[in-house]
């Protein structure tokens, strides 16, 4: 069977390609593969050829896929901007992916006229508008018959910026031009995940799609003919109440989701069906044990895990089953070859934390940034996405922490993320980051950040509560030296936490006090 929107347009026009959870909006196959040509001949008309970019800046929105399938039949480079971005990083984005277009909405109009002033002469169209530059109004104007020149499009994701400037992720070039060409994550849907190829999958997304995982897997849904289902925005009672309305078979998460799913009322846990859920995919961030082996005696043995990142170098794999025998593992690689290796470069043991590097015959490289590419590579020409972790005498794969995220304190190497794991199993803790703030005496002193489920919590009996109970686990080394509660942390909808906010106000305070 062919996989791919086209030919399931042709096969089952009527079939139900996205559904909107909050709205009720639908798209059938047929009405987003006439939008998709539309869009083709829109760019073109633009004067956008194959290997030209464009920007999107949109909240989580039915076009959208109106976009990602257009650009996947006009050989042309998608550029996903983040909506938690303000004006500048937007703008930076634009210039430094050379963007000859804008597609933007209502929702943004307070940072428009900011972004206009930094890239002057750039081409906009917004949803929404009712004006000149009506994207609506726009895409009606064209044919809805196919463009003569399609090839396959791209996508170009910009790392989340957790390190400084975010960077932009240009993919090596697909392998074969033909738009309707099969691509690698669709054998890692079937093969791996085990999606179904007949059309019958209904996949939930509930984060926003400028994302790697969710334009990637859904992309996958459609190529495998399957239905779309998307929240506006994730909240943990309507995900659970879609899963019974839609009947839905497949899904995507991140750790956040299930914490939020977990602290959620047992009462409302168990008041929907959730008999039609087959996968459960997580990824994004490391999942705490307790979480997980709580998420797999509530949902079944459906919960499936992957560790990836946005630049596609690499994915390993693992099936409930298979953690419950290896608790805590991402899984074995299923696309690419794991390498684990020291600080100068060879090959660790069984058990031995390190750099993991992916092996791989395509690999991409950043964009405008050579020295940041060869930061990453390996001297035998393989890459890392800048994680620390083990392999087991089995093979599978440990998480222990970025490496940027480690904190050194009295000259100990902490990783954060144990602690945070901690953290959040209590069930006054709704979210935790853990970060080193200067420390005159040790270099850096551990930092915990916490959000607690009730803000009335917060103070001295909640910080004495939460050492205790850390105190069974950690060493003295690695207890907080501060703990700082708040309403909410400066967490991405994909799970990522942004530290470097909270490191660089953690730093200005230090320096305050010195001066």
């Amino acid at each position: 069977m062919a996989m791919h929107p086209i030919a399931h347009a042709a096969s089952r026009p009527d079939h139900p390609a996205v559904i909107m959870t909050g709205s009720g909006k639908q798209m059938t196959y047929g009405e987003m593969d006439a939008a998709a040509n539309r869009f083709a001949q829109l760019l073109r008309a633009r004067g956008i050829g194959a290997g030209d970019a464009f920007a999107v800046l949109l909240e989580n929105r039915i076009e959208y896929y109106t976009l990602i399938w257009g650009s996947q039949r006009a050989g042309t480079m998608l550029v996903p901007i983040s909506s938690r971005l303000t004006a500048p990083e937007a703008a930076y984005i634009i210039r430094d992916a050379e963007a000859r277009l804008l597609i933007t909405s209502g929702y943004f109009t307070g940072m428009l006229d900011a972004i206009r002033a930094e890239c002057p002469g750039l081409d906009v169209l917004v949803m929404d508008s009712g004006d000149a530059e009506d994207f609506a109004a726009a895409l009606g104007a064209q044919s809805a018959e196919p463009i003569p020149d399609q090839s396959a499009g791209m996508v170009m994701l910009y790392s989340s910026g957790t390190t400084g400037r975010p960077k932009g992720i240009r993919p090596a070039p697909p392998e074969d031009p033909d738009p309707q060409a099969t691509v690698p994550l669709v054998g890692l849907a079937v093969m791996g995940a085990g999606m179904p190829t007949d059309g019958s999958m209904v996949y939930l997304s509930p984060a926003p799609l400028y994302h790697a995982a969710p334009i990637g897997w859904s992309s996958v849904v459609h190529r495998l003919g399957g239905t779309v289902v998307m929240m506006e925005r994730f909240d943990p009672e309507e995900a659970l109440a879609a899963i019974e309305k839609y009947h839905v078979t497949d899904s995507q998460w991140v750790p956040t989701h299930f914490v939020r799913f977990l602290k959620l009322d047992p009462a409302i846990r168990t008041k929907y069906d959730l008999s039609s859920h087959q996968r459960a995919l997580h990824a994004a961030a490391p999942c705490p044990v307790p979480i997980k082996q709580e998420m797999i005696g509530w949902w079944g043995e459906i919960v499936n895990e992957y560790y990836a990142g946005s630049e596609g170098i690499g994915m390993t794999l693992i099936r409930s089953g298979d953690w419950l025998t290896h608790p805590g593992s991402v899984g074995r690689a299923i696309y690419g070859t794991v390498h684990v290796c020291g600080p100068d470069g060879a090959e660790l043991g069984p058990d031995e934390d390190g750099l993991i590097y992916f092996e791989n015959a395509l690999l991409p490289t950043y964009h405008n940034d050579a020295a940041k590419t060869a930061e990453a590579m390996h001297p035998k020409g393989w890459m890392t996405l800048g994680d620390i972790g083990h392999l087991d005498k089995d093979g599978f794969l440990f998480l222990t922490d970025r490496k940027s995220h480690m904190i050194i304190s009295g000259g100990v190497n902490i990783y954060p993320q144990e602690i945070e794991n901690l953290l959040v199993t209590h069930p006054k803790v709704m979210d935790a980051a853990v970060i080193g703030a200067p420390c005159p005496d040790l270099g850096e002193k551990v930092v915990a950040v916490v959000q607690p489920r009730d803000m009335a919590d917060a103070g001295p009996g909640l910080e004495a509560e939460l050492r205790d109970f850390l105190s069974a686990s950690l060493s003295k080394i690695k207890m907080p030296k501060l703990f700082d509660f708040r309403p909410d942390l400066p967490r991405e909808a994909n799970g990522k936490l942004y530290k470097r906010e909270l490191r660089d106000e953690f730093a200005a305070r230090a320096k305050e006090a010195a001066e």
